[in-house]
């Protein structure tokens, strides 16, 4: 028997605060418990893993097929000692036999905490791609986290992201701790987790700055036809209304 400490109230808080069900996590344990264990015997070996989901406790169980003669005692099991586990058994017929782990139970109670973890970061990953991947063309705000020769790294509060190079403002220094507000441009779903990608310059983000800080244009009154920009040193913005009440510059300016 392998025992798992504070299985419950661990898979409890999980499904409270990440969002992962109980059920979810028992199967990623159980199959990595088998895929553990099946070190321990010869390959063609069939196991089944059970875990009490209120005591922590899991037992690891050898499918075995009943027969006259045993060959293989990891794959088969003789008659009369299968019919002792069940009376009802035949040849050819699958039983299952506890099976006896010894110190090993320690190592694989070890593993079940680490697939815990890596199923948690798993599901954060997929969490954070579910919650940008729509947000393609949104304003965020977040701090610098990191500055490198390459690229920038911001913190979105719920996750990271990353201003490259040719897309930070040309002779604008950007430190670690600073404020930087940014387009959401490419949300890319990858082994490593979600790579959310920002930029600064591309004219997307003038047209949503635009977008944001004058009311006539999030309203749908004024119309962006296009949008010019030298990062950094000059831009231009084309606008349009069909309200000939409404002056689509003027409302624009300042």
């Amino acid at each position: 028997m392998i025992i798992i400490e504070n299985f419950a109230e661990v898979t409890a808080q999980i499904e409270t605060e990440r969002g992962i069900s109980r059920e979810e996590l028992i199967v990623a344990v159980q199959q990595a418990l088998v895929s553990a264990c099946k070190k321990r015997f010869s390959e063609g070996t069939s196991l089944e893993c059970e875990i009490h989901s209120d005591t922590g406790e899991a037992q690891i169980f050898v499918v075995k097929t009943v027969a006259d003669k045993v060959f293989n005692p990891d794959i088969d099991i003789e008659i009369s000692e299968a019919q002792i586990l069940d009376p009802n058994c035949e040849v050819g017929d699958d039983v299952k036999v506890l099976a006896e782990l010894g110190a090993f139970g320690r190592i694989a109670a070890q593993t079940a905490k680490q697939v815990i973890v890596h199923k948690v970061r798993e599901a954060e990953r997929e969490k954070q791609y579910e919650e940008y991947k729509d947000r393609v063309g949104d304003i965020v705000l977040g701090t610098v986290k990191r500055v490198d020769n390459q690229s920038v790294i911001v913190d979105l509060g719920r996750g990271e992201a990353v201003i490259r190079r040719e897309d930070c403002i040309p002779r604008e220094i950007l430190r670690q701790g600073d404020k930087v507000r940014a387009i959401i441009y490419d949300v890319r779903s990858e082994l490593r987790g979600p790579q959310i990608f920002l930029s600064r310059t591309k004219p997307e983000f003038m047209a949503a700055l635009f977008t944001q800080e004058v009311p006539e244009i999030y309203e749908g009154i004024i119309e962006i036809k296009s949008v010019a920009r030298e990062p950094g040193s000059r831009a231009k913005i084309c606008v349009f209304s069909k309200d000939n009440s409404i002056d689509p510059v003027g409302a624009c300016v300042g």
